[in-house]
């Protein structure tokens, strides 16, 4: 590994070259994979633009629920997920963040709901990892469970 080592406020930082960090973000999800083996919902929702996401990279982690399809649509999912908020806030995954106007790195604008890992993390740091893993598991497994559940209602 040619990574360099320097000194920043008392702290080791470790920059990784583009190469080192994505085999670094492949075998995380390959051992992620390995560690969890189910299949997972992700774009299989069978609703166009509607769709979970696992997401981890050197600042934080989170499962989410993404809206991206056009604006009607967007906003037609959106209200019905408002209205069963409190169904997910209450019965699975009480620290859910709602945001109907989510702009992602690319600049573009979606809606999302999301739960973050309430730690800081980094794909870089292998001693986060196993943290990691299980919070994916444990908040898409309880995402999934909603939604299947509320499948029928959010479709209709």
């Amino acid at each position: 590994m040619d990574s360099c080592l320097r000194r920043n406020d008392k702290k080791l930082l470790v920059m990784f070259s583009k190469e080192e960090s994505r085999l670094l973000r492949q075998e995380f999800w390959t051992s992620f994979g390995k560690s969890f083996p189910r299949k997972w919902i992700l774009y299989d929702t069978k609703l166009k633009g509607f769709s979970f996401k696992f997401h981890f990279d050197t600042k934080s982690a989170l499962v989410a629920l993404d809206l991206e399809d056009d604006l009607e649509s967007r906003i037609k999912f959106w209200e019905k997920l408002v209205s069963l908020k409190s169904i997910l806030t209450d019965e699975f995954l009480p620290e859910a963040i709602y945001e109907e106007a989510y702009i992602l790195e690319n600049g573009k604008e979606i809606s999302r709901i999301y739960v973050l890992l309430d730690q800081k993390v980094s794909i870089h740091n292998k001693n986060n990892w196993r943290d990691v893993m299980v919070f994916f598991n444990e908040k898409m497994g309880l995402f999934e469970a909603f939604f299947n559940e509320y499948k029928e209602v959010i479709e209709d």
